[in-house]
């Protein structure tokens, strides 16, 4: 049946993966409030309210069969920091296929196009696997500046932002209207079957980031701007050298421009405004 806004109720399981994550645990929150059965999959099968928690491991084949058994679309977060993600997740896809999945929803990144680094050989490859798809090209999320990320961290810690953006702009995105993307990208009767690049509402450097969490917090923030080398050492400690040059290497091309736009993909798919910077501090920051 379909209901008046165009989602299909009653829709079969969707599974979502990393159901525990910043999108995934927002996206499963908001499947089982509208009503959908949800299998919630983590690496430890951690329960998740509304949902059937199922163990799923990216790297254990053996935990794909359980995770995929009756359900018919899927939310796909590829393993963070690999950065050959294709190797794992298109046998997967295959496999979800051959099993009766009709729809994949692939979060990806506005900073990796089709055909590119890591995740864009997946995305290249997902209309191929489905007839029914979606790629979420989310910016980079508003939700590191007040979760566990590390500048979040170093938010708390020294008051200190420390990136290789320079002066240049971000349409930083809240997770909630990813999550809420999504969830349309799931359920609506039509699938987008193209990708879909998600902002916020504004263009905003890092200082503009650290100007508002001193206003909302009321503690002093600045933003601490280093080179392109640095910050790739800096992240090597945290990461492999690999996703840690490639990270590096996004940061610089902020610098250069190439996340200054804002789109109109959440307002165009969920029918409301996307959420700006300053609403999600007020809401998430102590």
């Amino acid at each position: 049946m379909t209901r008046a806004d165009g989602v299909t109720a009653g829709a079969g399981t969707a599974l979502v993966i990393g159901a525990t994550g910043t999108t995934g645990s927002r996206t499963v929150a908001l499947l089982a409030a509208a009503g959908h059965a949800v299998r919630a999959a983590s690496r430890r099968g951690t329960p998740v309210a509304g949902a059937e928690p199922v163990r799923f491991d990216w790297y254990d084949p053996g935990t794909h069969a359980a995770a995929l058994d009756g359900v018919d679309r899927t939310y796909v977060i590829p393993p963070v920091g690999d950065p050959d993600p294709a190797a794992v997740v298109l046998p997967f896809l295959h496999r979800a296929r051959a099993v009766g999945v009709r729809r994949a929803v692939l979060l990806s990144a506005s900073s990796i196009p089709k055909g590119g680094p890591a995740v864009g050989l997946v995305h290249q490859a997902l209309p191929d696997v489905f007839d029914e798809w979606a790629v979420l090209r989310p910016s980079w999320f508003m939700q590191n500046f007040t979760g566990g990320h590390e500048h979040a961290r170093s938010i708390r810690a020294d008051g200190l932002i420390v990136t290789a953006t320079g002066r240049g702009r971000v349409a930083f995105v809240d997770a909630e209207d990813i999550a809420a993307v999504a969830v349309r990208a799931l359920t609506d009767v039509h699938a987008p079957n193209t990708d879909l690049v998600l902002t916020g509402p504004e263009a905003l450097s890092h200082d503009d980031i650290a100007a508002v969490v001193s206003e909302v917090t009321g503690r002093p923030v600045v933003h601490r701007p280093i080179g392109y080398d640095e910050m790739r050492t800096r992240l090597a400690g945290l990461m492999p050298e690999k996703f840690a040059a490639m990270l590096a290497g996004m940061e610089r091309a902020i610098s250069e421009g190439a996340e200054d736009r804002v789109t109109d993909s959440v307002r165009r798919i969920t029918g409301r405004p996307a959420g700006s910077f300053r609403a999600v501090a007020e809401r998430e920051l102590p």
